[in-house]
Formats: C-alpha cells, structure tokens, sequence
C-alpha cells in the first residue's frame, strides 16, 4: 500500500490572496507498506524542526512561515496509521533541504538513501549552499546509503538507480547538486514519480507552462545550476505528455496534486 502524506505546510509571505503564491505549500511525503518494514520518501520537518523552530533559520521560517504543528509531523502521520517510528527500515530522499529531511532523526534506524553528490554538498556547501542545509537534522548520524549517478535508463531519463524492484532513484539535478525524484511501482500497476524540487506548480507540467509569480521566482533563486533545472523540468513535462497514463508525476509542494492522490489512493 502507498500512502500520500503532507509532513509540513508552509504559508509564505506575499500570497495576497493567492495571486502571487499559493496560500499553503505542503511537503508531499510517501509511505510504502512492504512486507519487510515501511519505505518513507521525503521526511518534511521533524519534532526538533517545530519544537525550535530557529534552528531552521530566522529568514526561512519569517519567509515561508511553517506551521508549528507536531501531528503533522512524518512520525506522527506513522504513528497515526497504526505503525511505530522503528518499523520504517528505509528512507529514501529527494534531497536533503531543510524542509524534507528534517524528520531524519525521528527514525534513527532507518537506512537513508540519497545522491552521493547531495550528500556531498550537504557536507561540504559552498556559502551559497549553507542556509539550505541544517546539520542538527542529521547530527545523530544517519545509517546513510550513497548512489552514485549512474545506471539504467527509465522511460528516458538516464542514470537511474534500482533500490529495490518497485523503488528507483531518478536523478534531476538542478534544484540542488545531487536532486533526484523517486519513482514507485503503484501495485496496481504503473508509476508514481516524486519529483521533489524539480517543479513546485502544477502548471508547470503543461504544455505552456505556467506558475504564479512568486513560485518562479523562488525556482530560480533557490537552483544551483538553472538551466540544468529547466532542461530536467522539460524533460518531465514531456514524459508527463506522452507517457501520463503508466507514470504519475507529482512534486513536492503543490496542495493540489497532494490532495488529488491521496483521495484515490
């Protein structure tokens, strides 16, 4: 079974109504029941993040305003749904921002996949890099499990790694040095495709793109490498269109896509 989660919201400054920003961004999580323990894709904020909420950073909490809100916390939603903190084995990001690796330290057993070059720039940023990265969320020494970029190709897209027959780590970089989305085998057949940070809008998979205003700007602001960012992004939307009935793509903040699927899953 797949549930979809939203481990965070986010209120930023400057929606006006919706014009600009969305009211609400949400932080999309997924959690797989397999038989050998739960699989968690993204984390959101832990209990650390809310219970002191200055460590995330004075500009990102006065920017984005996060709810403090600890039931909507991943080890809350786990709990919630019959489940200990310790039955999640796995834990396999998108990247480590702030806002979706921030309930890390709530599963300290889990093994936590990601990029080696994520992991890598989290280590070792570059002062442009530091403000995204918060070392207390990963201070309790994660068992972690680095991915080289490389292995198969998956409907297009190159380099993919196979974390288990119905798991894969599909690198989309740009958004930060080692971005990926993680694509999930529905049991029903099909895709799901967590696409993390490569979009933040759902218009953005259109054929003429679009976002509010405030979104794009931030897209841009917060990329390491833009045009890398935009080709990934085009190359999303065209696996959107031409393959959308066996890959669902979704990313990690839009309200929209997070309550359309989880209402059919």
């Amino acid at each position: 079974m797949i549930h979809h989660l939203s481990c965070a919201t986010l209120r930023p400054v400057g929606t006006v109504g919706g014009c600009f920003a969305p009211r609400a961004l949400v932080a999309h999580c997924l959690l797989l029941e397999r038989p050998g323990g739960l699989v968690l894709v993204d984390t959101g904020f832990g209990r650390d993040d809310l219970t002191e909420p200055h460590r995330l950073g004075r500009p990102f909490v006065l920017a984005l305003r996060p709810d403090i809100d600890l039931a909507g916390t991943a080890a809350a939603r786990v709990a919630a749904l019959g489940h200990h903190p310790d039955d999640v084995t796995d834990i396999v990001l998108t990247h480590l921002d702030l806002d979706h690796a921030g309930g890390l330290a709530d599963f300290p057993g889990a093994r936590v996949h990601v990029l080696a070059a994520e992991l890598d720039a989290a280590r070792n940023p570059t002062l442009r890099e530091r403000s995204r990265y918060v070392p207390a969320q990963w201070a309790h020494g994660p068992q972690w499990v680095e991915h080289p970029d490389a292995g198969d190709d998956w409907f297009g897209f190159g380099a993919v790694t196979a974390l288990a027959d119905d798991v894969l780590l599909v690198p989309l970089l740009g958004h930060t040095r080692g971005h990926a989305g993680v694509a999930v085998r529905r049991p029903g057949g099909g895709w799901l495709l967590h696409a993390g940070d490569a979009y933040f809008d759902a218009g953005e998979l259109a054929t003429l793109p679009h976002a509010k205003p405030l979104i794009r700007v931030f897209e841009r602001v917060m990329a390491v490498d833009n045009a890398q960012r935009l080709a990934n992004q085009q190359r999303l939307r065209e696996l959107h269109a031409r393959h959308g009935d066996q890959v669902t793509v979704f990313s990690a903040h839009d309200p929209d896509e997070l309550a359309r699927l989880a209402a059919g899953s």
